[in-house]
């Protein structure tokens, strides 16, 4: 959006992982505020409106009629932790939470590259967004503890995975399954 920019673009404006979205990290997208992205975004203009805040939780009207609905459809990107984590964020420091972020896009990158059979992108991210760090490195020391799965087919890794993160997703009463947007009308 034009005039719109951030310097952090790992944490939107609004609270969603930008560092873990699969648009920015196929290269689509440069995160929220970090060049052209989401032209039609109403919370980066009224973000303009508002004396350029980096993050909606500053402004003295959050949570404002922007928000009604927000979180009830995903399209490629999670809502469901985003007041979740706007509140762990606030709780231990926005440069603890983005080290977090960091170590969660770390696991992402080795899910997608050692385990993704060209089916499981979509999951993998959902997976990462939702669970929370500790849960993902239990399922990675799992995953590197079965050296069986060296020998084995991309296809079988995948599948290892996603029953490991599956799993851990069921313990916590976590869906991985992305909602679908309200149809309008």
């Amino acid at each position: 959006m034009k005039g719109f920019t951030r310097e952090e673009t790992r944490f939107s404006l609004c609270g969603l992982n930008c560092a873990l979205c699969s648009m920015r990290l196929g290269g689509y997208c440069p995160g929220c505020g970090g060049g052209a992205g989401n032209q039609s975004c109403t919370i980066a203009k009224c973000s303009l409106e508002h004396e350029n805040i980096q993050f909606c939780w500053a402004c003295s009207e959050y949570p404002c009629p922007r928000y009604e609905s927000f979180d009830e459809g995903d399209s490629f990107v999670p809502h469901r932790n985003r007041q979740q984590d706007i509140a762990l964020a606030r709780e231990i420091g926005l440069e603890a939470y983005l080290a977090q972020l960091e170590k969660k896009q770390a696991i992402l990158e080795k899910l997608l590259a050692h385990y993704n059979d060209g089916r499981r992108k979509t999951l993998f991210n959902t997976a990462v967004y939702l669970l929370s760090l500790e849960d993902l490195r239990s399922v990675m020391a799992s995953l590197e503890s079965c050296p069986e799965l060296c020998g084995q087919s991309i296809k079988e890794r995948a599948l290892t995975a996603v029953g490991l993160l599956q799993e851990a997703a069921d313990r916590r009463g976590i869906s991985l399954k992305l909602n679908k947007k309200p149809k309008k009308g």
